[in-house]
């Protein structure tokens, strides 16, 4: 099939010295449905007033529909002006890593190296024999047994009774442990085994499949899929996910001769909402591979690596003419897997974690109607900036990724007006 690629360059002098929108990128193929230019213009000027308001330093937008790819790119790689961000800048993932390890394991399920209803026990016999809590704000010596091991699904479903607990700070004596213990970093300064080791002095908070709990499962995940592999969790992840499908920019740290693509990365200072710099490029947290590659949150990658990945699902498991997932395989982990009653805890967190409705394997599912985006939609966030979901209604695509962190209403704001931008687009 042809393909022509235009370029519409577009953009101003913000007040501190940046060029607002550096490029805008159109790829054109005979899709059936495609991406209606009224829409990606409101997409554009949304995105924009972000920008030059100073409220993200810069910004790569990426809609994809068919064979019809949009491409927006915005602001600069640090605030205050500099060097322009680019297609190819690379983000930190954050939460946006978890999908990616969830598809990890589903390839050692299909190869009979792992099933999903099994213990994990003889591969992570230090979560073997579990204590659990007799209630979250118990002391860690009142514990009850577990009614039963710990299973690959309980892992994948953010289910297996270990995860953040939504409460303030050093709140119960288990916040206290993870603390003392170095887990509650997502850089800890020790390796996987040692990670496993010091999890395994803990209790579990919860039964085993009794309620989802956010994103320790998916740091599991990671220590499990390299012994089951017997090789590193990154090398697995570029052997069987990252080579096939041409994601030559993602993984765990940024090499030197790339670092100059990688913008600072900001968080909001609570007293004043300011912007502060969080982590550095060089020299900084992804400037040398980490200790301990978390598959909950440690992944550096591109829009196009990641819509890559993306548009891999959405064809059930394909791209390109390499199959890394089973069809059968995509429709379990893009299938609500939980419960009412896991939902409960999730779901009292409206549009942090609820409004989703669902949960598969690592990423959320769309249930229900709540927004532009339809049943079946699936995907996740990241934390410091970033937004992937897929949408098989509609055949898209829509990842955002900026440096500035979700914990202002800025950025989430600004992922709430790029999907309702996305979908405007849809024809």
């Amino acid at each position: 099939m042809s393909k022509s690629t235009t370029w519409d360059m577009q953009g101003s002098w913000d007040a501190k010295g940046g060029w607002a929108t550096q490029g805008r990128c159109d790829e054109h193929g005979a899709a059936p449905r495609g991406l209606a230019s009224a829409g990606l213009d409101r997409m554009r000027h949304v995105l924009a007033r972000s920008v030059e308001s100073g409220a993200v330093p810069g910004l790569v937008a990426l809609v994809g529909r068919g064979a019809d790819t949009h491409v927006e790119v915005m602001g600069t790689l640090r605030a205050g002006g500099g060097e322009p961000v680019r297609r190819d800048t690379l983000f930190r993932m954050a939460s946006a890593t978890k999908p990616v390890t969830a598809a990890a394991a589903m390839i050692l399920v299909e190869e009979c190296r792992l099933r999903l209803d099994d213990p994990v026990d003889p591969w992570l016999p230090e979560l073997a024999d579990r204590k659990v809590l007799a209630r979250i704000d118990a002391p860690l010596e009142e514990t009850v047994p577990a009614h039963r091991p710990i299973t690959l699904r309980d892992l994948l479903t953010f289910t297996f009774g270990f995860g953040a607990v939504l409460a303030p700070p050093d709140a119960y004596p288990i916040q206290v442990a993870i603390r003392e213990l170095g887990l509650d970093t997502t850089a800890p300064e020790f390796g996987p085994d040692e990670w496993i080791r010091r999890l395994g002095e803990l209790p579990l908070m919860r039964q085993p499949g009794e309620l989802w709990q956010y994103h320790t499962g998916s740091d599991v995940l990671g220590v499990l899929i390299a012994r089951v592999a017997g090789q590193p969790f990154e090398a697995f992840l570029r052997e069987r996910i990252f080579e096939p499908l041409g994601m030559k920019d993602t993984g765990f740290h940024v090499p030197e001769d790339r670092i100059h693509r990688l913008p600072v990365s900001y968080a909001h200072d609570p007293a004043t909402g300011e912007l502060t710099v969080w982590d550095e490029a060089a020299g900084g947290k992804y400037s040398r591979p980490p200790v301990f590659a978390a598959g909950g949150d440690g992944l550096v990658s591109t829009a196009d690596d990641y819509h890559a990945f993306y548009r891999m699902l959405l064809n059930k498991g394909t791209l390109g003419g390499e199959r890394v997932l089973s069809r059968a395989s995509v429709e379990l982990m893009t299938t609500d897997q939980l419960t009412p009653g896991q939902k409960t805890e999730k779901d009292t967190f409206g549009d942090h974690f609820g409004r989703h409705g669902g949960y598969g394997f690592g990423m959320a599912v769309r249930t229900h109607r709540r927004d532009l985006a339809s049943p079946g939609q699936f995907g996740w966030d990241g934390g410091l900036g970033t937004s992937a979901y897929a949408d098989p209604a509609e055949d898209l695509v829509g990842i955002l990724l900026t440096q500035t962190a979700q914990d202002s209403p800025d950025t989430p704001g600004l992922i709430k007006d790029f999907w309702t931008t996305a979908y405007q687009a849809t024809v």
